[in-house]
């Protein structure tokens, strides 16, 4: 089994064409999605277009639950920009993704089990944000039954494999790498480099293996989108991964 994990598109279909190129040359066998799908000032409506009908395995992150929940006079530019593209087809579509997935020993789940704001393999303290332990992960993933836990939101890629033998991994972001944020303090996340990021995990007779990817695409034509739609701050980010 060769499994492609993508997270985090954002609506940047040039980094997702890129990315799925790369899954079918690779021979993957299965992709998922972990959310935050289309909210961003790129093209939500033409990256629905492309991903609904492949039917991917696919959860919800914050961004469409915002979507879905939120009142457009108090959401943020990415998600108010993204609802002002979208039929309701997409919303439809949007409203159908489980929070969360199980399939046989592998969890899908966008922040934490449970939890689609908070980071699994980051903490976030006053000083900003650093790696998670450890033994902070464990603690976050106390009770689940997978042998392989699958997470995005923070944009930041990163395998941890834990004393029991479990493996977490979150893939990065298809589509932005790198973004700050105030909440629950101030932090920036950032991959210092404009790629498009996701995993390919295989199982191993000695358990699953993950690698990092990262894959070059027309970063400058998403960035000059960003900014022909007033999103500076997605520009500088798109273009050098940095905030």
């Amino acid at each position: 089994m060769k499994l492609a994990v993508l997270s985090d598109i954002h609506g940047n279909l040039g980094a997702l064409d890129a990315v799925l190129a790369d899954c079918s040359a690779r021979g993957v066998d299965t992709i998922v999605n972990l959310g935050d799908i289309l909210s961003g000032p790129l093209e939500p409506a033409a990256t629905a277009a492309r991903l609904m009908p492949l039917g991917l395995p696919t959860i919800r992150g914050n961004h469409e639950r915002q979507l879905l929940e939120d009142d457009r006079a108090v959401m943020g530019p990415s998600d108010r920009h993204a609802l002002g593209e979208l039929d309701d087809h997409v919303l439809q579509w949007i409203a159908a993704l489980p929070v969360w997935l199980q399939i046989g020993d592998i969890l899908l789940c966008h922040g934490r089990p449970g939890d689609d704001m908070r980071y699994l393999l980051e903490t976030v303290g006053p000083e900003g944000a650093r790696p998670a332990t450890t033994a902070e992960i464990a603690e976050r993933l106390d009770g689940i039954d997978a042998r392989l836990i699958l997470c995005g939101h923070s944009h930041m890629p990163r395998v941890v494999r834990l004393a029991d033998g479990r493996l977490a991994v979150n893939p990065g972001s298809v589509g932005l790498p790198a973004y700050g944020w105030d909440w629950p303090h101030d932090h920036k996340m950032e991959t210092g480099s404009p790629h498009a990021r996701y995993a390919v995990i295989e199982r191993t007779k000695d358990g699953f293996a993950a690698e990092i990817v990262r894959i070059a695409y027309d970063w400058d034509a998403a960035a000059a989108r960003a900014e022909a739609n007033g999103r500076p701050e997605w520009a500088k980010a798109l273009r050098t991964g940095r905030v």
